[in-house]
């Protein structure tokens, strides 16, 4: 990592936040299309900050494959783990052309995979089996709980089971639905406001809360739980144009996690 433009002039008000190669503090962006020459200029300006990109639903689906081989490429370049969305494994699921689907991440450089229901309906053991499959070809798998559509909730009990069983079968994050607008779904009211009931009913069926990515793409979502989990909460579905924003939030560069650093320790000792 280069010399940052403010190094050993100070620390940053809120420390422990974790370095790349990192496990826990992920931050996975969301991209809808970026071209190959505004990736490269946001890892230039952010690829430290960066762990995971998605590239999101079926934007990939219209790019060609020397396009996707060469933005992957950069990508890992910068140490930046990459996966189609969910939505694509959904549709190769259903049509049963997910042996076909992995091969053809496994072409393009994918090195990710993200297993979800949320549109289409698939039992447990189904989605053990697709995890077991992604692995066997040495991808790294993150799935997802919770479903696109509200009115389509499923039971605490049922997502309890879910992210134990993904957990076990060796998946490296349980990532919680909130979709791209992080509005009415998931933990989130219709207005984005974070409903504090529905992480403590998650909370409550989870052994290790760090094993769960939240979906959070509005600044106000990551600050509640930034200021909930700590500076090293993962976190999904971030508009690329907001990295360093979002890193500034962690590090307490920002007015309410920077308050919260001063109230804890206004006569500053190390």
């Amino acid at each position: 990592m280069n010399t940052k433009s403010f190094e050993g002039v100070f620390q940053m008000p809120v420390g422990d936040r974790t370095q790349k190669p990192r496990e826990d503090g992920i931050t996975m962006i969301i991209d809808k299309g970026l071209g190959l020459t505004a990736t490269k200029d946001l890892l230039e300006m952010a690829g430290d900050y960066i762990d995971m990109v998605k590239f999101t639903f079926g934007t990939s689906a219209f790019i060609d494959m020397d396009t996707v081989k060469k933005k992957v490429k950069l990508l890992k370049e910068y140490d930046v783990w990459t996966m189609p969305g969910g939505t694509f494994m959904e549709v190769a699921l259903w049509q049963k052309q997910y042996p076909a689907y992995l091969k053809r991440c496994e072409e393009l450089g994918f090195n990710a995979i993200e297993i979800s229901d949320g549109t289409i309906e698939i039992d447990l053991e189904t989605r053990r089996d697709c995890i077991k499959k992604a692995m066997d070809m040495g991808f790294k798998v993150l799935t997802e709980v919770g479903k696109k559509n509200p009115n389509e909730k499923i039971a605490l009990d049922l997502m309890y089971k879910e992210i134990a069983s993904d957990l076990e079968c060796g998946a490296s994050k349980v990532i919680v639905e909130a979709r791209e607008a992080g509005k009415g779904v998931g933990i989130f009211d219709a207005d984005g406001k974070v409903k504090e009931d529905e992480i403590d009913g998650i909370l409550a069926g989870v052994d290790d809360p760090t094993k769960l990515e939240w979906e959070a793409p509005i600044k106000n979502q990551q600050q509640h739980l930034i200021l909930r989990f700590g500076t090293n909460v993962n976190l999904g579905n971030v508009p690329p144009a907001d990295i360093l924003a979002l890193e500034a939030l962690r590090c307490g560069l920002r007015g309410d996690t920077l308050k919260k650093a001063w109230e804890a320790n206004k006569d500053w000792s190390v």
